[in-house]
């Protein structure tokens, strides 16, 4: 169903150029890592090329692909150390509309030549100058926290590398808290703390008390909200933590700048 074998080899895929007045065909390289797991019922493709040629700012970009691609579109994220957030976010819709078209063909293999030979140097223009417009990127843009409640873990080893994973393509910040209660603090685009939470819900991060992998279905999202968080320059990281009193606990939230988070769920806290 899913047709990536093929232009696989060795961890690299080579992608055809666009067609040019030269009738030379180029090829241009992407460095491409596939997961494929059973807890996120399909693949994860993560590839890092160039955009818009070989001297384009280096991107990388992840398709998971859904058990029924090419029928339903990859859901995809972009991100680049040598572009904005902005910048990112209006790649990554110009991803969302091709793939739209492209539906129900196999299409990983088109959208990355789309990024390797489409002139993007009008959208990155365009948004440097505040010209993107009040849709959806505006709102994407916002920095969001979240807090979440899990109701236990059982293969914590399974559950954290998961975590840790989604962390990474996702570009949070994600601590996990282990004390009388077990949360997930997730910082970041408020779009990719949305796609963490549906990650949380729809895959297979756990086991059931017979040892069958199953479902996250105790979580409980105790606060979502928008925040001025600037922890340091790094987009992402994953650390786990441990907690025995509502003081412990704070400290955790005062060092990521999140007290007035913390405020709003200590009461769900025991000590």
């Amino acid at each position: 169903m899913v047709d990536l074998r093929c232009a696989c080899e060795r961890g690299r895929w080579l992608f055809n150029s666009c067609p040019s007045t030269s009738r030379k065909s180029q090829r241009l390289r992407a460095d491409t890592h596939i997961f494929h797991d059973a807890a996120q019922e399909g693949l994860m493709v993560q590839i890092q090329s160039a955009v818009g040629g070989e001297t384009g700012p280096i991107l990388t970009t992840s398709f998971h692909l859904h058990p029924l691609y090419p029928t339903e579109p990859p859901r995809i994220s972009v991100s680049s150390p040598s572009l904005s957030r902005g910048q990112c976010l209006a790649i990554r819709q110009k991803l969302v509309e091709q793939a739209r078209v492209l539906v129900p063909e196999p299409m990983v293999h088109q959208l990355v030549q789309y990024l390797q030979c489409v002139d993007l140097s009008e959208v990155l223009r365009r948004n440097e100058e505040g010209e993107v417009g009040p849709s959806r990127s505006a709102e994407e843009e916002q920095r969001w926290a979240a807090v979440l409640m899990l109701d236990h873990i059982r293969s914590l080893k399974r559950y954290v590398r998961l975590l840790e994973r989604w962390t990474q393509q996702l570009q949070l910040t994600v601590r996990l808290l282990q004390g009388p209660r077990i949360l997930l603090l997730l910082l970041g685009s408020r779009t990719s703390v949305k796609e963490f939470q549906h990650l949380l819900k729809t895959s297979k991060v756990d086991v059931d008390s017979a040892g069958k992998k199953c479902k996250e279905r105790m979580m409980t999202v105790l606060i979502e909200r928008r925040c001025s968080w600037t922890h340091g320059s790094s987009p992402s990281s994953f650390e786990e933590r441990r907690y025995q009193s509502k003081a412990q606990a704070s400290q955790i939230f005062q060092e990521l700048q999140l007290d007035q988070v913390y405020q709003q769920i200590e009461d769900v806290l025991c000590d």
